[in-house]
C-alpha cells in the first residue's frame, strides 16, 4: 500500500511539473512569438528584451508549482482517502484565482524595487487579469481530473476484486458439487458388489479410499498437473472395471511431454463418468473409451481428448445434471476457455484444453 501511494505521488508530481511548464510557455505564446518579429514587437511590447520574456515565463512556471503545492497540501487532491465534492473544486477555484493575482502583483513588486527584468507593456498589464482566470482554471481543473482519473482506476481495482472472488466462490460451488455427485454413484457400485461379489468389493473400497483420498487431498486446489489427473484416473478406471469387466475397454495415448501441463481436477474423470453414464454397456455392445492427449497442428494449444463409440442407453440415465455443463464452466471461470464437443457418426469425443505452467 505504502509503495503504491509512493507510485501515486512520483505520477501526480510528474503531472503537474509538465502542465506548470508548458502552461508556463503557452501563456506567454504572445510575447515568445513577438520576439521573433521585431516591426510586432515594436508595436505591442516596446523595450521587451529575451531576458524579460525569459523571467516572465520563469515566474509563471514557480508560481504555477506553488498554486499547485498549496492545492495539494489544502484540499487533498492527490490524496486517495478524500472525496472531492462540487463546493470544494469550486473554493479551490476561487482560493487560487485570488493567489494568482496577489503573485502577479508580486512580481510587479520585485520589477519595481529589485529591478527583476519584466515586460512594461500595456497590453501585456490588460492580460493579466485573463491570465490569472486561467490560470487558476488550470490548477484546478487539473487536479480534479487527476482525482476524476485515480477515483476511476480505484472503482476499476474494486471491480476487478469482486469479480476475482465471485469467480472463485462460484468456481468452488461447482468443484463441491463434484465430490458427492462422484461419492453417490461409488456407493450405489460398491452396494451392488457387496451383494454380489464380496471379494470384489474388498478390492473395490481400497481403490476407493484411494480416489476419495485424492479428491478430498485436492479439494483447495483449482489446477493439477496432468500427471496427477491421469494417475488418479487410472485409480477410477480400475474401479468402473470391476463393474463392468471386459464389457468397458479403455486405451489411453498420454505424451510425457505434456505430464506437467495443468487442467481443473477431477476433468477427466468427468468425462469419463459422462461416456459410462449415457451409453449402453454390455456383452453386446461393449464401450470402448479412449484417452488421448493432442497438439493442434501449427497452434500451440494442447488438449486432452476423451472419445468413445455412441451408442446411447435406451433408457434415460439418472444424474445431477452436472456432467459436461459444469465443466464447461468450470474451464470458463479458471481460464476463459471452452472445452470442444464433437459427434460425428458413431463417435462421441470431448477435447478439453490443457494448459501449459
Amino acid at each position: 500500500m505504502k509503495a503504491r501511494m509512493i507510485a501515486v505521488n512520483k505520477k501526480y508530481i510528474q503531472l503537474i511539473v509538465l502542465v506548470s511548464l508548458a502552461v508556463g510557455f503557452l501563456i506567454h505564446f504572445p510575447e515568445l512569438v513577438s520576439l521573433t518579429d521585431v516591426l510586432e514587437q515594436r508595436a505591442l511590447f516596446p523595450g521587451m528584451t529575451p531576458a524579460d520574456v525569459l523571467f516572465e515565463v520563469g515566474y509563471t512556471f514557480l508560481s504555477l508549482l506553488l498554486l499547485f503545492a498549496m492545492n495539494t497540501v489544502l484540499f487533498g487532491f492527490n490524496n486517495p482517502a478524500i472525496h472531492m465534492s462540487w463546493w470544494k473544486v469550486l473554493l479551490s477555484f476561487m482560493l487560487m484565482w485570488l493567489s494568482s493575482k496577489m503573485l502577479g502583483e508580486l512580481f510587479v513588486y520585485l520589477h519595481h524595487n529589485f529591478e527583476i527584468p519584466a515586460i512594461d507593456a500595456m497590453v501585456h498589464h490588460y492580460l493579466h487579469p485573463v491570465r490569472d482566470f486561467i490560470i487558476s482554471l488550470i490548477v484546478t481543473g487539473t487536479c480534479y481530473i487527476s482525482y476524476l482519473i485515480r477515483e476511476r482506476q480505484k472503482v476499476m481495482l474494486q471491480n476487478g476484486k469482486l469479480v476475482t472472488e465471485n469467480i472463485q466462490n462460484q468456481y468452488q460451488t461447482l468443484k463441491n458439487q463434484l465430490n458427492p455427485h462422484m461419492l453417490f454413484n461409488s456407493l450405489n457400485t460398491l452396494q451392488s458388489l457387496v451383494r454380489e461379489n464380496p471379494d470384489k468389493a474388498q478390492d473395490y473400497i481400497r481403490e476407493l479410499s484411494r480416489v476419495l483420498r485424492y479428491t478430498l487431498q485436492d479439494n483447495d486446489k483449482h489446477t493439477v498437473a496432468l500427471r496427477e489427473e491421469v494417475a488418479f484416473v487410472d485409480a477410477y478406471i480400475f474401479l468402473m472395471k470391476m463393474r463392468y469387466e471386459d464389457n468397458l475397454v479403455f486405451e489411453m495415448y498420454i505424451d510425457n511431454c505434456l505430464s506437467e501441463y495443468c487442467l481443473p481436477p477431477l476433468s477427466i474423470q468427468t468425462l469419463v463418468e459422462n461416456a459410462i453414464k449415457h451409453n449402453e454397456i454390455s456383452n453386446r455392445k461393449p464401450l470402448t473409451v479412449t484417452i488421448r492427449t493432442v497438439v493442434a497442428a501449427g497452434e500451440k494449444n494442447a488438449y486432452l481428448c476423451v472419445e468413445n463409440n455412441l451408442q446411447p442407453r435406451r433408457t434415460a440415465s439418472s444424474g445431477t445434471g452436472i456432467g459436461l455443463t459444469n465443466l464447461s464452466k468450470r474451464y470458463d471461470l479458471l481460464f476463459g476457455k471452452e472445452i470442444q464437443i464433437r459427434e460425428t457418426g458413431n463417435r462421441f469425443s470431448v477435447c478439453i484444453p490443457i494448459i501449459k505452467p
